[in-house]
């Protein structure tokens, strides 16, 4: 079996070390549906970001209706499990208690393995299916199915809300839309809330679909560092001390510029500069 070796550039999420960047796979196999006329490109592709050292895959059970979990269980087959952190996430259809876990179970076995971290993919107006679903993943915490337990897409008030009807376990992560050009976590708040609770922020959407990688004053930042537009993007996200950043992971080329956007930093005039650029 393969070692993942991660790369130096890592934040914490528990006891684990995950990359500052990751591999986020919406796309990946098809989206709401399955797509498999490229499949081996994408395997191809999340395998050279485990070999380069990137070991945060992020997918859930809604894309491509599991089948991007099923090409994330094949891609990390030769490689040492314990070396990799992988992200899933449960669509609201599934909340409740015995129904979370029967979800959990099924993207595990698409998976082929355990899950690292699994995430309430999107709130619900109907806050007791939420809560009963938090209690059903700290079972399947117990259980050894999943090992940490976090939340996608909530705002300031239900996060809170939902730490307080946590039993056993804490939320270790909510993942919201998060970028240069979107800064609602840091205008609401959440972002400052969420580094004083020791919950890490996982960015997608880091680049705006694509915008942000043709802006053409951070390619001039860029020039200095020798990096991209999207590059930049991209570290200005992961210089905050709990922001983990998931771009997606469709091909090896966009694998490699992501990868290029760790293992150094910003200046704080450059990080400021960014801000000017949108």
């Amino acid at each position: 079996m393969k070692k993942v070796q991660p790369f130096n550039d890592f934040k914490k999420i528990g006891d684990d070390k995950v990359t500052a960047i990751g591999m986020g796979t919406w796309g990946v196999g098809g989206r709401e549906t399955p797509d498999y006329s490229r499949d081996e490109e994408s395997i191809d592709a999340l395998r050279y970001g485990l070999e380069l050292g990137m070991n945060l895959i992020d997918t859930a059970e809604f894309y491509a209706s599991g089948h991007s979990e099923e090409l994330v269980g094949e891609a990390i087959k030769e490689f040492e499990r314990e070396d990799i952190f992988i992200v899933s996430k449960i669509w609201p259809v599934h909340f409740g208690y015995e129904s979370a876990k029967r979800a959990a179970r099924a993207s595990a076995k698409r998976l082929g393995t355990y899950i690292d971290l699994y995430l309430l993919h999107w709130p619900t107006d109907n806050f007791g299916r939420i809560k009963d679903t938090l209690h059903a993943l700290e079972d399947l915490v117990d259980e050894g199915l999943i090992r940490y337990i976090g939340v996608s897409n909530f705002d300031l008030e239900l996060l809170k809300k939902s730490q307080e009807v946590m039993r056993k376990y804490e939320i270790m992560v909510n993942q919201v839309k998060y970028s240069l050009k979107d800064r609602r976590p840091e205008h609401s708040g959440l972002l400052e809330y969420m580094r004083r609770e020791n919950v890490t922020l996982m960015a997608y959407t880091p680049l705006e679909k694509g915008s942000l990688a043709k802006n053409r004053c951070l390619s001039e930042i860029g020039i200095k560092y020798g990096k991209t537009a999207a590059q930049i993007a991209l570290n200005w996200l992961i210089w905050k001390e709990n922001v983990v950043a998931i771009p997606k992971a469709t091909n090896k080329y966009h694998i490699k510029e992501n990868f290029g956007a760790m293992g150094w930093r910003l200046s704080e005039e450059d990080y400021e500069a960014a801000l000017r650029c949108i």
